[in-house]
């Protein structure tokens, strides 16, 4: 794998599962990421997809475009779009909600994200944090210390 890729997906559901299955192949293909990473990198990359299908706008292409970026010792994982009426944000929804936990998962799952703005594009952005091996060949994720509330 090389240390960054971008994929341009056509702006339909079903893009969702092929980018999941193209960044695991990759990420796994690599040989520098645990299984659980791939499914936390999967899982963020899904939410963000999801995100811009639901609440934004194609790029004038009338695509999506998935990056990622391996340098050290993170992961940054991109989806750009062609922009939305709202500016993305983690929601607080109620027990009983039927969605509203995308960017509170990715929130989660990463040590941080965000959004640019380029033009008419849209960029939302998440940095995921890859586990160090230690001397007996096994592998440990990182302690993050910032408080997630």
């Amino acid at each position: 794998m090389s240390p960054s890729s971008v994929v341009m997906l056509p702006y339909a559901l079903a893009s969702v599962a092929a980018a999941r299955r193209r960044l695991s192949s990759d990420l796994l293909a690599s040989g520098l990421f645990s299984g659980a990473t791939v499914d936390d990198a999967v899982l963020v990359v899904s939410e963000l997809l999801s995100n811009a299908l639901r609440h934004a706008h194609p790029l004038p292409s009338g695509q999506l475009r998935l990056a990622w970026t391996c340098s050290e010792g993170r992961l940054e994982v991109a989806v750009s779009d062609g922009g939305a009426t709202t500016e993305p944000r983690a929601g607080r929804p109620t027990l009983s909600s039927l969605g509203g936990r995308g960017l509170g998962i990715v929130e989660y799952l990463a040590e941080r994200w965000g959004v640019r703005h380029e033009g008419e594009m849209t960029t939302v952005w998440a940095i995921l944090v890859l586990p160090q091996p230690v001397r007996n060949g096994q592998v440990r994720k990182p302690e993050i210390h910032a408080l997630r509330g």
